[in-house]
């Protein structure tokens, strides 16, 4: 899912052939993304667009030879004179005026380009890897290698003309896997080699040949002090495809400023998006007068003030973070917290009366991001993970926005990823102190993802033990939602520690923490009468959390009620389809009641004498709490469900498990009727969670 779509899109004609551009946003200023390389095309801007596009109009185009721009046979179509010429025809079809432009490698020449010999269309320039024929070049980039005759190729030989006419592919991997050296950067090694596939090896052949076309404009030392706007040049000291030494001589010539980045590749756009939109923010502010978000004067004598961040998968982590609040407020009278939340966390804390962030509305959605990832009960939730890293860009730079602004004492993170990933990455972004909160450490493959997934997890696992233990000062305190023995007997991956040995080093443990105990309650009874339910009737509830992920589960169950209620008529079902699932298209049958939202699903659950749900650790642990019989259905390929969620389940004794895949209706009736008759004999869930995790949290206060 993209994070972002385009307000406006189209193409731009430029003799005979077809440019394609994005519009985004509708800001005062323009900021305008040249394309690299025709190698790939502009979505490698993926991480900047919805974030700057939130405050710029921002507009991006596919350079010829790729995207959803044509792909001209003539070579000269690909020359610098018209590659600048095609940038000047887009601007001038998406009316961009005088515009900020930002340029990736080649698209870095466009823009210096552009600032020497049309300086009115060009108030400042951001430069990253920037290509040129001044200062040096890896001999490996020049016209001799890509042409030379060879009979075998490995490496850099892979550079070469006749090589992309027969292994256009294998080249790929080669040249993306070049622009990305830093370690754990599978991910962005794949998009590009999934972009560049787009395209094919004659075109990209064309592309090159295009270079030996001579500009009608002078590209040498001469046209950079020609150049009057503000100039930043992004660097990386590792780049293999433009030397950092080529950027380091055009900021001298521009009188830019110079960023170099040690240990970073070709991109640094693409692989450390949060510090380079950082930066650009910084440039922007004090060259352009562009407004950057800016801290609020911090009050005399003023409260405490706290940001807390609720995982939006699943309402569960809203009725534990908002239990967690409560006790913290009893520690800390007083003390102010401002929730950075999406829907439908932000229901469930608007019931409770809690303070929304009003940047809370520009976040990505990550619940319609699992759901579009999502099949019939099947969810690989690492691999969906993955692919919300556009999603993670943007709203993490929404949460630094937030940060910057609020004059925060502590920032309470309940499994947001991106906060605790990119301020590791970049410790100085961090502007108050950092409480990590979450119920389950390190990634687990799942079979059906073969050797690849084992590889992927334990990468990601591996960057994340990096993290903590090159910057164990990032987290302020780490909290596990659970005891040291719900940590699976697990390693992290080949070579990597235990997770019984290396979690409880780098966490505090505070116990399962539910929302509210069932004990809180009452008498079951009254409970039960508060609810509605008659003493003699039996209840039984089904839901699937606050995704749409639940559906298929959902229709399945439907389709038992009728084999359930010929043999016992005197069952009641609820059903609470969750904010995200109309009710009106599973197709209720009749005597089944049908709610989209319930804001206390907790007490109903400890009321009821049964529970069908999905496999979410929250709701099943608020059922084993409150020793409510229940059968869940883990999603496929959930690694959480199947693995962190199972093992817990099992500690308590808690549930029935059944598999989506042979669970026909009748499957599911029987384990239905046979639930009810057996009674729950669940281990105790402790019952002082939240205020534990709450005298965790208030130290830091």
């Amino acid at each position: 899912m993209r994070a972002k779509l385009p307000d406006q899109e189209g193409f731009a004609g430029r003799n005979g052939n077809r440019i394609h551009y994005e519009v985004y946003g509708d800001g005062p200023q323009t900021m305008v993304f040249l394309p690299p390389w025709s190698i790939v095309h502009s979505r490698i801007y993926k991480a900047q667009i919805p974030y700057f596009s939130e405050r710029l109009r921002c507009i991006t185009y596919d350079a010829l030879g790729n995207g959803k721009s044509d792909r001209p046979d003539d070579t000269v179509a690909y020359s610098l004179d018209n590659c600048v010429a095609d940038a000047l025809a887009v601007m001038d079809a998406t009316d961009a005026g005088e515009a900020i432009l930002v340029g990736l490698s080649f698209g870095g020449l466009l823009a210096c380009c552009l600032a020497a010999y049309h300086p009115q269309r060009v108030k400042a320039a951001i430069l990253a890897g920037v290509a040129g024929v001044v200062g040096p070049t890896h001999k490996h980039m020049t016209p001799k290698h890509f042409l030379a005759l060879r009979e075998t190729f490995e490496g850099w030989d892979k550079y070469n003309r006749g090589y992309w006419l027969a292994n256009y592919p294998d080249f790929t991997e080669h040249f993306i896997s070049s622009i990305f050296p830093e370690p754990h950067s599978t991910k962005q090694i794949e998009d590009g080699v999934a972009w560049a596939n787009e395209t094919n090896g004659p075109v990209i052949v064309k592309t090159v040949e295009a270079r030996s076309v001579v500009p009608k404009f002078d590209v040498t030392e001469p046209m950079y002090r020609r150049i009057r706007c503000p100039v930043l040049v992004l660097h990386g000291e590792d780049d293999r495809i433009q030397p950092c030494g080529r950027g380091q001589l055009i900021a001298e010539l521009t009188g830019g400023e110079l960023v170099t980045m040690a240990g970073v590749g070709h991109n640094p756009l693409g692989r450390f998006p949060a510090k380079c939109n950082a930066l650009i923010n910084d440039f922007l502010e004090r060259r352009l007068g562009v407004a950057a978000p800016r801290p609020s004067p911090r009050r005399v004598g003023r409260e405490k003030r706290a940001l807390y961040l609720s995982s939006p998968i699943g309402l569960g982590h809203g009725r534990r973070d908002i239990a967690i609040a409560q006790e913290l407020r009893k520690l800390r009278p007083g003390l102010e917290i401002d929730w950075l939340a999406q829907d439908p966390v932000t229901r469930l804390l608007m019931a409770n009366d809690e303070t929304i962030h009003p940047l809370s509305w520009r976040l990505a959605s990550e619940s319609r991001h699992i759901e579009e990832e999502s099949g019939e009960h099947d969810l690989n939730a690492f691999q969906a993970i993955r692919r919300m890293d556009e999603l993670l860009v943007k709203n993490f730079m929404t949460f630094q926005d937030a940060v910057d602004t609020g004059d925060y004492d502590l920032v309470i993170a309940d499994e947001a990823w991106d906060i605790d990933h990119f301020w590791h990455e970049h410790p100085e972004l961090k502007k108050a102190k950092l409480a990590w909160c979450t119920d389950f450490v390190g990634f687990v493959p799942m079979p059906a993802g073969g050797e690849r997934e084992a590889f992927l997890t334990a990468d990601y696992n591996a960057e994340m033990i990096e993290h903590v233990e090159r910057h164990p000062g990032v987290r302020d305190r780490a909290i596990f939602v659970g005891r040291p023995e719900d940590i699976v007997p697990l390693g992290f991956g080949k070579d990597l520690p235990e997770m019984r040995d290396w979690i409880p080093r780098h966490f505090d443990f505070s116990g399962y923490v539910l929302g509210r105990h069932p004990t809180d309650f009452g008498p079951r009874a009254e409970l039960r009468q508060r609810l509605g339910y008659r003493p003699d009737e039996r209840i039984c509830i089904v839901t699937v959390g606050g995704s749409s992920v639940g559906t298929p589960l959902l229709r399945r169950i439907l389709q038992a009620w009728p084999v359930v209620h010929a043999r016992m008529p005197d069952l009641r079902m609820v059903l609470v389809a969750g904010p995200r699932i109309d009710p009106a298209r599973l197709g209720v049958p009749a005597g089944v009641e049908a709610h989209a939202f319930v804001p206390d699903l907790d007490r109903h659950l400890a009321a009821c004498d049964l529970a069908l749900v999905q496999g979410g650790l929250t709701t099943c642990m608020e059922l084993a709490a409150a020793g409510t019989p229940f059968l869940y259905f883990p999603l496929k390929n959930h690694f959480e469900q199947n693995v962190h969620v199972a093992h817990r389940l099992e500690r308590y004794a808690a549930g029935r498990r059944m598999e989506f895949a042979t669970a026909t209706p009748e499957a599911i009736a029987d384990a239905m009727i046979a639930e009810l008759a057996r009674p729950a004999a669940f281990k105790p869930v402790e019952a002082d969670g939240a205020a534990r995790a709450a005298r965790m949290l208030a130290e830091l206060l």
